[in-house]
């Protein structure tokens, strides 16, 4: 059997095995929008550097992408400043919760990391700097369209509202760090930024799509185009294997063996370097927020691919 028919055949198993769970964890009701999803759905989809696509499940039903846009926001940021990005937001794993704000306090208004919704808003502070929100907005949404080769990705508004509504924790998070400073821009204009391109609807072929540079040395193996430099691929996948599933990126990391990125939607987009770009879908979390049968069936694709960069 060719690699591509051995990947395939393993994909198709893994959706055919997931659908069958009924241990599927609980759909994230804190967003109202999100707390209306199917906890039933399930995709996976693989894409390697010739555009091979496995598929399985719903592979083509758009989802909300959530914090998994955070990968996307931080490559945009270090190509607008470089390093100095750094001086807004650190590199080291949390350890509590995505939204939590004790930390915060300890460490002057510097959130430890860019994913964890606070390190995420000084990411958007950043990229917002110098433009409106509607053209910061329209940026990061042109940017995924570009990646992913798609130009009908678009805004869930239902879902960006939702979060506004209820995202109070993400607002106390954004006025602290704007008291120390590490917030620039009027903290309204932030938020409203960052509740859109988390609110981005995107179906698992389309993000395995846009990974692709990740997987491939800042390239798009398709095109040879260079999205970002080799080096700066490997320290975004650096920062997606130890921070990229919150307070449960240790257990990913010994489960799967991949850099990732989950976000509170279920959907996780996973890297295995030089091998494939990888996006799951199952809106049902576990108890640190991110999807549950999502990483069953990375921990199972892994295994029986060999893909884990720990070695087989």
């Amino acid at each position: 059997m060719s690699h591509t028919a051995h990947l395939e055949t393993v994909v198709r198993e893994i959706a055919e095995e997931m659908a069958q769970r009924t241990d599927r964890g609980e759909v994230a009701s804190y967003i109202p929008e999100l707390g209306n999803v199917d906890p039933g759905h399930f995709a996976l989809v693989v894409t390697d550097a010739e555009g091979n696509v496995a598929a399985g499940g719903d592979a083509d039903v758009p989802f909300s992408i959530q914090s998994i846009s955070k990968v996307f926001t931080l490559t945009l940021a270090l190509g607008m400043v470089g390093d100095r990005l750094w001086r807004h937001v650190g590199r080291e794993p949390s350890g509590n919760a995505f939204n939590s704000i004790v930390q915060l306090e300890r460490e002057r208004g510097v959130p430890r990391n860019p994913f964890i919704n606070a390190g995420a808003i000084a990411v958007t502070d950043v990229i917002l700097s110098g433009h409106q929100p509607r053209e910061a907005i329209g940026e990061i949404l042109r940017f995924m369209r570009f990646l992913a080769g798609d130009p009908s990705i678009v805004i869930d508004e239902k879902v960006a509202a939702s979060e506004k509504r209820t995202g109070f924790r993400n607002t106390a998070l954004a006025n602290y760090m704007k008291s120390f400073g590490v917030v620039e821009n009027p903290v309204d204009f932030t938020l409203g930024v960052y509740f859109h391109h988390c609110a981005i609807a995107m179906t698992c072929r389309q993000l395995a799509t846009a990974g692709r540079f990740l997987a491939y040395s800042g390239k798009n193996p398709s095109t040879g185009l260079s999205v970002v430099s080799a080096e700066r691929a490997r320290r975004i996948n650096a920062l997606m294997l130890t921070c990229g599933h919150y307070d449960g990126s240790g257990e990913f990391a010994y489960r799967v063996g991949l850099p990732g990125k989950s976000g509170v939607g279920g959907g996780i987009m996973a890297i295995a370097p030089g091998k494939a770009s990888i996006a799951v879908w199952a809106p049902g979390l576990d108890k640190a927020g991110n999807s549950h049968l999502g990483r069953i069936a990375l921990e199972a694709l892994t295994k029986r691919m060999g893909w884990s960069i720990f070695g087989v």
